[in-house]
């Protein structure tokens, strides 16, 4: 398969799936969507996010090494919503290596406190911060005012999930 030519071919679920099985547990096959993800163009980047979101539902293991470089690209200037999106939706399931959960909780913060950021990287956010938050207490409260803040004006899907989160965040 050439990869690349597939990842442009078709935007579509069906296409991801597709890709995402072609590259199954095979690290070298996950490496060149890491490098199309990495350092790629617009279209390339924001479609090889998507995959990237699927392989790492399927096999978690493959994108542990990549993960100081994925959240260097997410917070990259004028980086595609879909990039943002993706990789912390990625980083709610992982275990964000300790040397990055400072820059990660900076970063989650101020993607929930925007009033310009997508409701889904605003909830995905929320789960990256309390899932830190496990580890570092001290940011609860924090993450907790941030998110009673905008729970009268939020949408049902950002209420959904910030009652979900200030229940994990009372447990810790």
């Amino acid at each position: 398969m050439n990869l690349e030519s597939e990842i442009l071919r078709e935007h579509s679920k069906h296409q991801c799936v597709r890709i995402t099985k072609w590259i199954g547990t095979d690290k070298r096959r996950f490496k060149k969507l890491m490098d199309f993800f990495l350092t790629g163009k617009y279209r390339i980047t924001q479609r090889a996010a998507w995959i990237i979101q699927h392989c790492a539902d399927e096999h978690p293991e493959l994108v542990i090494p990549y993960i100081e470089r994925m959240v260097d690209r997410m917070i990259e200037a004028n980086v595609h919503e879909a990039v943002k999106r993706n990789v912390v939706r990625i980083l709610q399931d992982v275990e964000i290596p300790r040397r990055l959960a400072g820059k990660v909780a900076t970063v989650c913060f101020d993607w929930l406190a925007s009033a310009k950021e997508p409701i889904a990287v605003k909830v995905f956010s929320m789960s990256v911060l309390a899932n830190i938050a496990k580890q570092e207490p001290d940011l609860k409260n924090e993450i907790r005012i941030l998110i009673e803040q905008q729970m009268p004006v939020g949408s049902a899907g950002f209420k959904s999930r910030g009652k979900k989160v200030l229940r994990q965040l009372e447990k810790i």
